[in-house]
């Protein structure tokens, strides 16, 4: 009876250590477009007030900025070829603003 109740417990604690260890691996299609960003080496990343402000240039000239406050998400993307794009969401209202 100890055998088979040893042999049942080891089962569940591998299977629960199996279980813990695949959530914490996100896959590259779970990635977000700024975490891909992020883990590019060739990118330059700059985070301030603790991930709340986020910059990232690529080699070819592009800038994106990220900031985050309470209840309202902002982004603006300045590309090499000069166009700018600003997305800001604000209390679940998305507004989104294109120059070229």
């Amino acid at each position: 009876m100890k055998i088979i109740t040893k042999n049942i417990v080891f089962v569940l604690l591998l299977s629960l250590a199996l279980v813990s260890c695949r959530d914490e691996q996100k896959t590259e299609e779970e990635k977000s477009e700024v975490e891909r960003m992020m883990e590019d080496p060739d990118n330059k990343v700059e985070v301030k007030d603790g991930g709340d402000k986020i910059k990232i240039e690529t080699p070819e000239g592009d800038e994106i900025k990220i900031k985050k406050d309470d209840g309202e998400y902002k982004k603006k993307v300045d590309r090499a070829d000069g166009s700018e794009t600003k997305i800001k969401v604000d209390d679940g209202e998305v507004k989104v603003k294109t120059d070229n």
